[in-house]
């Protein structure tokens, strides 16, 4: 008996339906309508002899077959997406799309201003762009989630093939909201006080990595978010207290909105990298890496 075939049509329903919540929404995103999304699920089923979805009151929910499907479709899908950019960056030298992590700690609207100028000049370019922390943006790289990292952190991993250039360090400063009562003792201050307070943390982004930590000091209690925007933004409000990239707080400090402290026998500097394969010899990459780094973003 030859085994159903199972094609690439509906491993992007399946993604579609679970990232978008539904039958209808999926059938939007895809340009089709309903009932063709519903009538090739149906197909499917049959042709495999099991269902991939179960009512739960007015909604349709993944079965462990459809949630298999969808988990191992979406590897297929992404592997076909790669040799067809693989095939054209082969054929013209110029890759249809650049994926770059870029690391929680740079400054965004640096990098947002040579993207701009890159696009200016290479419009045919696509760019997908997301946000890792601590050891996340080298996973990315090294299991080819993205091209490029810009501001992946040291330590670099030792991973063959991986090559990068010092983009500079980030300085970070111990900060509290102005009204915190840390902001009025005597400094500098200790660990044995820091300790007595609730931590903002960054989570690492890591996905299967063990992940980094940075400078966690024993302490009462913390705050876990996902960005150092969030961070930034917690520790504004008074949450927690914690070290933050000093540039990226400098107008709250200059307003008053914030302060930073002194701490004993502490200082963090983070030296970030550009890091990318060698075995990723796209013209759009290189173009992008020089400009990058004659851009001096840190």
């Amino acid at each position: 008996m030859a085994a159903p075939d199972l094609t690439l049509e509906l491993f992007q329903i399946l993604d579609a339906i679970d990232r978008r919540g539904s039958f209808s929404a999926a059938a939007e995103e895809l340009g089709k309508v309903t009932s063709a999304l519903s009538y090739t699920i149906q197909k499917q089923e049959q042709q495999l002899g099991l269902s991939l979805f179960i009512r739960q009151g007015r909604r349709s929910v993944f079965t462990p077959a459809g949630r298999l499907l969808l988990e191992r479709g979406r590897t297929i899908l992404a592997a076909t997406s790669s040799l067809a950019e693989e095939a054209i960056t082969l054929v013209n030298g110029w890759e249809p799309r650049l994926q770059i992590a870029i690391d929680s700690l740079v400054p965004v609207d640096a990098v947002m201003t040579v993207l701009e100028a890159f696009l200016e000049q290479h419009p045919g370019v696509e760019i997908d762009l997301c946000e890792e922390v601590l050891g996340g943006a080298w996973e990315a790289l090294i299991e080819d989630r993205v091209q490029l990292v810009i501001g992946a952190p040291a330590p670099v991993p030792p991973a063959t093939g991986v090559r990068c250039e010092s983009l500079g360090r980030v300085q970070r400063v111990f900060a509290v909201s102005a009204d915190h009562h840390l902001a009025g003792v005597t400094q500098p201050i200790t660990a044995e006080q820091i300790a007595q307070y609730r931590m903002v943390v960054v989570h690492d982004s890591s996905r299967t990595g063990v992940p980094r930590a940075t400078r966690l000091l024993a302490r009462k209690s913390h705050f876990f978010v996902q960005t150092f925007a969030q961070k930034i933004a917690a520790q504004r409000a008074g949450i927690g207290v914690g070290f933050v990239p000093q540039q990226a707080i400098a107008s709250l400090l200059a307003s008053g909105e914030m302060v930073a402290l002194e701490v004993l026998g502490v200082g963090m500097e983070d030296e970030l990298y550009l890091a990318w394969k060698s075995a990723n010899r796209g013209l759009g990459l290189k173009v992008l890496r020089q400009m990058l780094l004659q851009a001096r973003l840190l």
